[in-house]
């Protein structure tokens, strides 16, 4: 795989889109020290202070597979950061998001770039992380003391990366729903989903096979949610 580093840009995936459209198709990494407007899932604000890490994977890939690869993507963020931060809780929030200690510490932006090609947006909170979020944020330097070197953290994030995605190449995506199940936070576990125009309450039961979450309310009804936010109940 590739990689191209700046100092500053507007956003690591923005910088995959204009390299796409120039006919880039990767794999390659795109890596910024700052974003000056760096986003997260549904056009949020991603806070992206000097420090921590601002990566895009841009990727050859059909579209209707590419949901497949932020689980993909989750388990390589989860193995770089559970290698930084030995002995503190590693776990992984539907649909993509990463958790450490129970707050979240990274989080994951799919783009289609037209219809063959993927941004995979890898933003990790190395040394800050915001106090003003919804959901409970922390750093790897607020639990181990200080923060890893952020060259070698990518050289294990690229790697954890390589090996999750020629496991789904050659295997398909149950493997990876396997393995991502594992880590699942606040499965079997009460939750409420918040969706585009409603919010459901219920207990996560399980990834459908496509990775899908599925909610069993109180009536018993199974629901399948494809999109949405994840919020833990007490």
């Amino acid at each position: 795989m590739g990689l191209r580093r700046y100092d500053t840009l507007d956003s690591t995936n923005e910088e995959a889109r204009r390299l796409a459209k120039n006919g880039e198709r990767g794999p390659l990494w795109i890596v910024a020290r700052e974003q000056t407007a760096g986003r997260g899932r549904r056009g949020r604000a991603w806070i992206s202070e000097s420090g921590n890490l601002f990566a895009t994977l841009l990727m050859p890939v059909t579209i209707s597979l590419s949901a497949q690869l932020g689980f993909v993507a989750g388990l390589a963020a989860g193995d770089a950061i559970a290698a930084h931060a030995r002995g503190a809780e590693v776990a992984l929030k539907w649909p993509n998001d990463v958790l450490l200690n129970g707050k979240k510490v990274a989080g994951i932006l799919l783009e289609a770039l037209g219809h063959d090609s993927l941004a995979i947006g890898i933003g990790i909170n190395l040394a800050h992380y915001p106090n003003t979020t919804e959901i409970p944020s922390i750093s790897i330097a607020a639990v181990m003391g200080k923060p890893p070197d952020l060259d070698g953290f990518l050289v294990r994030l690229a790697s954890a990366m390589t090996a999750w995605y020629e496991i789904w190449l050659k295997e398909g995506f149950q493997p990876v729903r396997k393995a991502w199940l594992v880590r699942a936070s606040g499965l079997g576990h009460a939750i409420r989903a918040r969706l585009a125009d409603s919010e459901r309450d219920g207990v996560f039961e399980d990834l459908d096979q496509d990775g899908a979450l599925l909610l069993r309310d109180s009536t018993g009804t199974l629901t399948r949610i494809t999109a949405g936010d994840v919020f833990f109940r007490p």
